[in-house]
């Protein structure tokens, strides 16, 4: 019975596509597809684009000045002036603000990388239901078969006066609920089937193929989660937007002292009448200044931003390091009750399997008991779906732990 359910699954997932992919292929598919991801790796590089925006000297200014009414000076009259001046921050203003922005940036690849991870889980979780789906479509095809021989040995000896006629029209009801419900899966797929090709970003008739997992090997206890609060991209991201506060607050404080401004002026100077040494001398003046910044409110408040931004940040750490480990907690236990109820269908599949093969056995000596038979049969049907089911939601609670613990594959 085994090596039918394998025949008719490897069947079912051929009408999918002639050549399997595996979870990781279409990892690798929606990574390079998803729209939502690739705006978030574009927020990473919008941030890097402010870098050179914020530390970066301010502009040269630049003036010119022409004496309508020439000033007369001892070596002749000034005719025109140009200016040019540029300011500087305090030491090390521009390191810290280009720091703070650079930090920044880092959180947020960190913040892609995370939700590159996140999209890996939803791509498991709309996997495993078509996985699950296909392996209940396998089994009803199966009971079908199955049902379909019944019937045929009912009949014959009905024919041959060996059992009574109720005998066929039981295997006809329970034919006619299983092909009713392999209707009801075929429709199934379709949505499912789009689910999954939209988390891909491909078109919703494209097809999808399954791999069968043969169930998943045995797991230590405490699976990985010595990785659960190091190295997952959201508690880092918060780490260097920590960091970040911290470089804007050193900025702060410096855009809170003097700056110093450097400059020349020139001026255009014509000859005078007078026959003085430096007739018509053009004048060259080094000049220096210094901002007065005495408004301090607008530095001070700057600088509370930064140390309340500090205050935020860690609050969010410890929140989402909260989350982490009370969703690992509840993912690690539904992983564990899967696979031991996993376990036990799989037990109760193979008891079920020689119950029935000496039930019928049994009733094709006499004749009798065919209704134990069939009973038989749709227990044996039920633990194989349930078997399924219990496959399909371990794999989405390890891809949950997998989420959970930033497992790169």
């Amino acid at each position: 019975m085994k090596f039918i359910l394998n025949i008719l699954l490897i069947l079912g997932l051929g009408a999918l596509s002639s050549q399997a992919q595996t979870l990781e292929e279409y990892f690798e598919i929606a990574a390079g597809n998803n729209p939502g991801l690739k705006a978030k790796y574009m927020e990473y590089e919008i941030a890097m684009e402010k870098i050179p925006q914020v530390s970066s000297l301010q502009d040269p200014s630049f003036s010119f000045g022409y004496f309508i009414s020439p000033v007369e000076t001892r070596v002749g009259p000034q005719r025109a002036k140009f200016s040019l001046s540029q300011m500087f921050p305090w030491f090390g203003t521009l390191k810290a603000r280009g720091d703070a922005v650079a930090l920044m940036a880092e959180a947020k690849f960190q913040s892609f990388i995370d939700e590159r991870n996140r999209l890996y889980y939803r791509v498991a979780a709309s996997y495993y239901p078509i996985y699950e789906l296909e392996k209940v479509i396998a089994i009803e095809k199966e009971n079908l078969e199955i049902l379909d021989s019944y019937q045929t040995i009912a009949r014959s000896k009905f024919r041959n006066d060996n059992s009574p006629m109720v005998d066929v029209l039981r295997v006809e009801i329970l034919r006619e609920d299983a092909s009713t419900n392999l209707e009801i899966l075929e429709k199934k797929r379709k949505p499912l089937v789009t689910t999954f090709n939209k988390v891909l970003n491909r078109e919703p008739g494209e097809t999808v193929a399954i791999v069968d997992t043969a169930g998943l090997p045995p797991l230590p206890e405490n699976y990985r989660r010595d990785s659960l609060l190091t190295g997952h991209p959201a508690l880092n991201a918060l780490d260097l937007k920590v960091r970040s506060s911290e470089a804007a607050e050193v900025a702060a404080r410096k855009q809170g002292l003097p700056k110093i401004g450097a400059g020349l002026d020139y001026v255009i100077v014509g000859e005078g009448p007078l026959a003085a040494a430096d007739n018509g001398k053009d004048v060259l003046m080094p000049m220096i200044s210094f901002s007065i910044p005495i408004f301090r409110e607008k530095y001070r408040s700057a600088v509370r931003e930064a140390e309340l931004n500090l205050e935020m940040y860690a609050l969010q750490k410890k929140e989402v390091s909260n989350t982490l480990e009370s969703e690992y907690e509840m993912a690690l236990f539904e992983l564990e009750q899967q696979q031991e109820l996993l376990a036990l269908y799989h037990r109760q599949v193979q008891t079920s399997e020689q119950s029935l093969n000496l039930l019928f056995t049994a009733y094709g000596n006499s004749g009798k008991d065919f209704e134990e038979v069939l009973r038989m049969q749709q227990q044996l049907l039920k633990y194989e779906k349930m078997a399924a089911a219990a496959e399909a939601k371990t794999g989405i609670a390890l891809a949950r732990i997998h989420y959970l613990t930033a497992k790169t594959y």
